[in-house]
């Protein structure tokens, strides 16, 4: 490495020094590294009351009393299943940590420790404890999507105390037939310890009508070899094409087939992550049985297809603990290290036979002075027909989220994002949108649309340090800035759209409910369909970290 190279990695890279040490040491897994486990106990905590730091601490509030009277805690089989670790395995903290992260993953889990101690009759040996915490499973959602017309759901992602989660939903409309119909699913994760995951859907309202069956092992690890999954969709009636969300149909009757699979080759150790080299192939089918009829605005989409994707893929990656992030104080694992992949299809269209190409570069963490997180992909791709290109696009993305910093009593972070979106040869019923997570958060009008796009946004969040019954608040405000414009001027030179407003957000990160949001938002320069001003009290799902996680063959989005 010569002297310029070592003076701008020395400046923009750098290890990280992140918690993961500090809880180490508290549970004793760095001192007693290497020593061979000679016991693994699991011991499960209530809902409610006690922590980590004191296992032994019992709640004095009614309500949490009841709440963890009639909680069914997980099986012990269920979290058995998702430890790595065996007796006579050398204690790995590496793998800790690894094994704690894909144990928070499994919805029914608000977070874990392992804690290791030295055995008394034979120091050479240890004993590790794998302490759980479950969330409360159930849960109840209402959505009303019009005056007339709305759901009901209600939800159990740990029912029985197995791990499997369960979906009812009341689908009504008073416009449409059937006025009240049913949307409902059951999964099952981690099958048998394989990772493998299963989920089934049945739907009859008057929006949809159709089955779903979905299987997928992920590449959740770094060491996972194979990765690989199979869904199969039938859709009777739906007047919407999931893949084209802005294009509504009268009527549309399908069938579709995903299959793919992949392998993941060890290409070198490294204390920061394995490099891998990933190979994947995907099969998808589609088939219509009811569609538009054909013109020059939908020829493409919905034409009978068999779509062959293979991909090369390289990833390193690495995680990191941190707090108050995305979550209200939970452990959260935030990604480091890189994804990059090229991608090869075929398309075996009836109305015209097409390749399709793209390049993608994502990496994350690279800033100097932690912990600050600053994350970076990019992405060009297109489909070609005779040897022109066809619905390519180009994609740039940036996202910081600052240190935690004191604001006063309350603790506070920034988070930035440019997101710029360039269409070039697309169908003339391709446009891009501003419309609420496209582009200005509670902007909804349909009239800003073109082919380029660029979304600038601000975001300080405060997060509360004091709690009421487990409720954790935090205050956020927030400005962004949208352009969209033709494809074939300068960015900048398209129609310009702001929102600024601020809010407060409401989590018990013990229960399965979502963030519970209330926001004001002012739309200065607004479009004839909107207004200026904008209020919200809804649910928010939870928004995830740029992933490194090798995936399966799939064309870049353009939405």
């Amino acid at each position: 490495m010569n002297g310029l190279t070592r003076f701008v990695y020395d400046r923009i890279v750098s290890e990280k020094k992140d918690s993961s040490k500090l809880v180490a040491k508290a549970y004793n897994l760095e001192q007693l590294n290497g020593k061979r486990i000679k016991s693994i106990k699991i011991k499960q905590l209530d809902i409610f009351g006690p922590t980590f730091d004191d296992t032994a601490r019992v709640s004095d509030v009614g309500v949490e009393k009841l709440a963890n009277k009639v909680h069914t805690r997980t099986n012990e089989r269920i979290i058995q299943k998702s430890i790595l670790l065996d007796v006579d395995d050398k204690l790995d903290v590496e793998k800790v940590y690894d094994n704690e992260r894909i144990i928070r993953l499994l919805p029914f889990i608000k977070d874990v420790r392992f804690m290791a101690e030295a055995d008394p009759l034979d120091t050479s040996m240890v004993n590790l404890t794998v302490v759980t915490k479950d969330v409360f499973a159930f849960g109840m959602r209402a959505r009303f999507r019009s005056v007339d017309s709305g759901e009901l759901e209600m939800y159990n992602q740990n029912i029985w105390g197995v791990g499997h989660q369960i979906s009812a939903m009341a689908v009504s409309s008073l416009d449409e037939e059937p006025n009240l119909g049913f949307e409902g699913s059951y999964s099952i994760n981690n099958i048998r310890g394989h990772f493998v995951n299963l989920t089934l859907g049945y739907a009859d309202n008057y929006r949809r009508e159709g089955i779903l069956f979905d299987a997928e092992k992920q590449f959740l690890r770094s060491s996972t070899l194979w990765g690989g999954g199979m869904t199969f969709l039938r859709l009777y009636r739906t007047d919407r094409f999931y893949e084209n969300e802005a294009i509504l149909v009268d009527s549309l009757n399908y069938r579709s087939f995903d299959l793919w699979s992949g392998y993941s080759f060890k290409l070198s150790d490294d204390p920061s992550g394995d490099l891998r080299l990933i190979l994947a192939g995907r099969y998808r089918n589609l088939q219509f049985y009811e569609r538009p009829d054909p013109g020059p605005d939908n020829n493409q989409y919905f034409g009978n297809s068999n779509f062959f994707l293979g991909s090369v893929s390289l990833s390193k990656r690495q995680y990191i603990r941190d707090h108050h992030i995305l979550g209200y104080g939970i452990t959260e694992d935030i990604p480091k290290g890189f994804l990059h992949e090229f991608v090869l299809g075929f398309d075996q269209n009836e109305k015209a036979d097409r390749w399709y190409s793209h390049l993608y570069f994502s990496s994350g963490n690279l800033i100097r002075y932690k912990p600050s997180y600053m994350f970076l992909s990019a992405g060009i791709g297109s489909f070609f027909n005779s040897n022109r290109a066809e619905q390519g696009q180009l994609e740039l993305n940036w996202n910081y989220i600052s240190r935690q910093f004191g604001l006063g009593a309350q603790t506070a972070r920034q988070f930035l994002k440019i997101r710029y979106v360039y269409g070039f040869n697309r169908f003339d019923q391709e446009t891009l949108s501003l419309k609420n997570r496209y582009g200005i958060r509670g902007f909804y009008s349909d009239i800003p649309r073109g082919q380029q796009r660029l979304v600038l946004s601000a975001e300080t969040v405060i997060f509360q340090r004091k709690s009421i019954l487990n409720f954790n608040f935090a205050f956020f405000g927030f400005a962004d800035l949208g352009i969209v414009g033709s494809a074939h001027k300068p960015v900048f030179g398209g129609d310009y759209y702001t929102g600024v407003g601020g809010g407060i957000r409401l989590r018990n990160e013990s229960l399965i409910f979502r963030t519970i949001q209330l926001r004001l938002a002012f739309y200065p320069g607004h479009p004839g369909d909107s207004s200026f001003m904008g209020f919200s009290l809804r649910e928010i799902g939870g928004t995830d970290f740029y992933s490194f996680q090798p995936r399966k063959p799939e064309p870049l989005q353009f939405k």
